[in-house]
């Protein structure tokens, strides 16, 4: 291929054609025995580059295009046949409601093909957690849907994208994988997108399960799965973004001390179709922000609870009057989740009681 490429400029077109034909005839085609595996890039830390191997503040996100991903990962070709796309190419703390459709409605067109066993979404890891949690909300397919982010830019002496990736696709080609929801592997670990919580702002470890645990592991090229997901996902959800070209504006507001209302009626103003209150302790609203959240919810804005502590659950009317207020309590989601799940309940009604039974079901 080397004294190909040489001869190159000296070549017409029909002799470029003769030459390069019998290199074509070489190409690996698919193996039959292997899963055909699917891999959108989204952009992030993953897709990043730095000026040094050290770099670790000041790297670009969003940079290297799927083709050199996998380009990287030549191991992958003995594990899947894999092929990419590029959805997007942005940071994850810049991903938009459009794009997150976009990427679903995609998801859900690839998995309805008989060529596709599973798709793997690389996406940065800022937002990974609510991105993840959204496709399991709409995907529809128990086919696997695997995400994967890095800690390190690509250009890292010692990156974890590949070894990321290479586990990723073991697992979105994995029979045992199916049914169990949309999946996040990162650092040997196979995490449940509801569980996913990002703990920690750079080590690769960050990713956690703290409150349910890991649904697996992948070890040696094989994946060892422990548990189902424990909440409706995926196929058996009401929701349905098929057609769907926006989504509703849903807001998140912190509760802390001596806060004031001030920023609830801006985002009621502002045409804010929900909020999400991440209150502190168990998502308590102070006496300075009841009042903004009742007329919240008398202009038909929905607002739940949720405890800025991220972990832990809350329940109707938990040290706050929830039946009183109209307002709607958050479960186990923290606040990134809960807004995405009351962005989909909007799609569907503007009930709170009906919200309310959607946020003790998914």
């Amino acid at each position: 291929m080397k004294k190909l490429l040489a001869l190159l400029p000296m070549l017409s077109f029909s002799a470029l054609l003769t030459a390069v034909q019998p290199a074509l005839a070489q190409a690996p085609a698919a193996n039959p025995a292997l899963p055909n595996i699917k891999i959108l890039a989204t952009g992030g830390t993953i897709a990043g580059a730095g000026v040094s191997s050290t770099q670790y503040a000041g790297y670009q996100a969003a940079v290297t295009p799927v083709d050199k991903l996998l380009a990287a990962v030549p191991e992958l070709s003995k594990v899947a046949n894999v092929t990419g796309e590029q959805i997007a190419q942005v940071a994850s703390h810049n991903m938009t409601g459009d794009i997150l459709l976009k990427l679903a409605q995609r998801v859900n067109v690839l998995l309805a093909s008989k060529d596709v066993d599973g798709v793997v979404i690389t996406h940065g890891t800022n937002t990974l957690e609510e991105s993840a949690y959204f496709l399991n909300l709409v995907v529809k397919s128990s086919k696997p849907v695997v995400m994967v982010g890095a800690m390190r830019p690509g250009t890292s002496m010692s990156a974890d994208g590949p070894m990321n990736i290479f586990r990723s696709v073991i697992t979105a080609g994995s029979k045992d994988a199916h049914g169990r929801g949309v999946m996040v592997v990162m650092n040997d670990q196979i995490i449940g997108a509801r569980d996913l919580h990002k703990t920690d702002t750079m080590t690769v470890d960050t990713f956690k399960a703290p409150v349910f645990g890991y649904l697996g592991f992948v070890v040696d090229g094989k994946t060892h799965f422990y548990k189902p997901a424990a909440r409706k996902h995926t196929t058996a959800t009401e929701f349905d973004v098929t057609g769907l070209t926006s989504l509703p504006k849903v807001d998140i507001v912190l509760g802390y001390e001596d806060d004031s209302r001030t920023a609830i009626d801006a985002l009621v103003a502002a045409g804010a179709k929900g909020i999400v209150h991440a209150g502190a302790g168990t998502a308590s609203v102070s006496a300075a922000v009841q009042p903004g959240i009742l007329d919240a919810v008398a202009r038909k804005v929905a607002v739940v609870r949720s405890p800025r502590a991220s972990l832990g659950i809350i329940t109707r009317n938990m040290e706050f009057d929830d039946d009183k207020f109209g307002t709607i309590s958050g479960d186990t989601l923290n606040p990134p989740k809960a807004r995405i799940l009351l962005m989909l309940a909007l799609t569907k009604t503007s009930d709170p009681k009906e919200i309310q039974r959607m946020f003790d079901m998914y």
